[in-house]
C-alpha cells in the first residue's frame, strides 16, 4: 500500500538541489498572492511571476482565482478577483520575492462575504484622527498529523497545567523549533511581530503582533498567521486556532486585543479609557457574537469564567484581572493613561472585525 507523505517527510535536500542549481533569473520575481477564503478562517495562496520587483502592493496586478473551490462563488460564475492590499518580503523563497496580502472581490466588483478588510478600512479612515493603536496576542495550538496535541502522550495526557507557561525543558514545551522559525520568518518578512511565549497548556503557544495603527493590525496578523501555517507545514505539524482544542481542565486559546487612542495615551487618559469601557459594556452582546467566526458559539466553549476567562454572557472589567472581559493593566492604572485589553476575542477571530468594532464603539460612539 502506498503511504502519503506530509511535506516534512519529503527529502528537502532534493528541493535544495533545484534551488541551488537553477538560479532565479534577474527579471523574474515570484509574488505569492495570499487571501482569506470563504470560511473566514482559512488562508489560500498561489504564485505569479512578475518581470520586476514591486516596492508596494499597488504596483502588483489584480489577479483572479476559482472561487467555487474556496467557498466564495458558484461554479457557474466562479472568478473572484484578488486586489493587492499589503506587500511583505517572502521568507520562504528569499531574494526579491514577495508575499502579497489581498482582498477578494466578486464578479461585480463588490467585496466577497469573507472580505472584512474593506469595511474595516472605511471605519479606520473615519477614526484616523484618534490614532487607534492595536496589539493582538495570538494564541494557538500545535497538533500532530493525527490531530492530537503535539508532544502529548498518545494514550493519555500530560501532567496538570502549571509548569508549562513560559516553560523551558523538553518535558515542559513542545514544538519550539516551529515557534523560533516562525518568529524569524516574520521578522524577515516585515511583520510587526513583538514577541512569543509558551502558553499554559502544553503544545499551546502565543505570539504578539503590534503596535499597529488602524488597518495595519489586521494585515499584519493575517500575514503572521499565514507564515505560521506555512512554517508548520515544513515541520509536518498542524496549527489550530480553535479556541478550545481540548475539552476539560485545559486552557483555551484567545486573541487578547490591546487597544488605545491618542486621548487614552495622553495625560488623564484613564478617564477616556473608563468611558470606552462603559460603551463596551453596553455593546457586550454585539461584540461577543462577532468575536469568533461562528456567531459566538466557538467562544462559548472557551469563555466559561474558568481558566483565566470571563463569562460569555456577562460583562466585567477590572485592573490587572485576567478573569474580566476588559482588563486595565496595573501600570496603566498607576500612570493614569495608556490602553485597555479586550480579553474576549477568540483565537480564530477575524482581526479586521475586532478592530473595526472597537473603533466603532469607542471612537465613533456607535451603538
Amino acid at each position: 500500500m502506498a503511504l502519503s507523505l506530509t511535506s516534512s517527510e519529503t527529502d528537502k535536500s532534493i528541493l535544495r538541489n533545484y534551488l541551488k542549481f537553477c538560479p532565479q533569473p534577474d527579471d523574474a520575481v515570484q509574488v505569492m498572492y495570499v487571501w482569506i477564503d470563504g470560511t473566514g478562517e482559512g488562508l489560500r495562496a498561489k504564485t505569479k511571476t512578475l518581470d520586476f520587483e514591486p516596492k508596494a502592493a499597488e504596483e502588483c496586478p489584480v489577479w483572479n482565482f476559482d472561487g467555487s473551490s474556496t467557498y466564495q462563488a458558484e461554479g457557474s460564475n466562479s472568478d473572484i478577483y484578488l486586489y493587492p492590499a499589503r506587500l511583505f518580503k517572502d521568507p520562504f523563497r528569499g531574494g526579491k520575492n514577495k508575499l502579497l496580502l489581498c482582498e477578494t472581490y466578486k464578479y461585480n466588483k463588490k467585496p466577497t462575504d469573507s472580505n472584512k478588510r474593506w469595511s474595516c478600512k472605511t471605519v479606520m479612515d473615519k477614526g484616523a484622527q484618534s490614532v487607534p493603536w492595536f496589539g493582538i496576542e495570538q494564541e494557538y495550538t500545535l497538533l500532530a498529523q493525527d490531530g492530537h496535541p503535539y508532544g502529548w502522550p498518545k494514550n493519555g495526557y500530560p501532567g496538570p497545567q502549571g509548569p508549562y507557561y513560559c516553560g523551558v525543558g523538553a518535558n515542559k514545551v513542545y514544538g519550539r523549533d516551529v515557534v523560533e522559525a516562525h518568529y524569524r520568518a516574520c521578522l524577515y518578512a516585515g511583520v510587526k511581530i513583538a514577541g512569543e511565549n509558551a502558553e499554559v497548556m502544553p503544545a499551546q503557544w502565543e505570539f504578539q503582533v503590534g503596535p499597529c495603527e488602524g488597518i495595519e493590525m489586521g494585515d499584519h496578523l493575517w500575514m503572521a498567521r499565514f507564515i505560521l501555517h506555512r512554517v508548520a507545514e515544513d515541520f509536518g505539524i498542524i496549527v489550530t486556532l480553535d479556541p478550545k482544542p481540548m475539552p476539560g481542565d485545559w486552557n483555551g486559546a484567545g486573541a487578547h486585543t490591546n487597544f488605545s487612542t491618542k486621548p487614552m495615551r495622553d495625560e488623564g487618559g484613564i478617564k477616556v479609557i473608563e468611558d470606552a469601557i462603559e460603551r463596551l459594556s453596553k455593546n457586550h452582546q454585539k461584540h461577543i457574537r462577532m468575536y469568533d467566526p461562528k456567531d459566538g458559539q466557538d467562544n462559548r466553549r472557551r469563555l466559561t469564567g474558568l481558566h483565566e476567562t470571563s463569562s460569555f454572557d456577562d460583562f466585567s472589567a477590572g485592573v490587572a484581572n485576567r478573569g474580566c472581559s476588559i482588563r486595565i493593566p496595573r501600570q496603566v492604572g498607576e500612570d493614569g493613561k495608556g490602553y485597555l485589553e479586550d480579553r474576549r476575542p477568540a483565537s480564530n477571530c477575524d482581526p479586521y472585525i475586532v478592530t473595526e468594532l472597537l473603533v466603532r464603539t469607542c471612537v465613533l460612539n456607535e451603538e
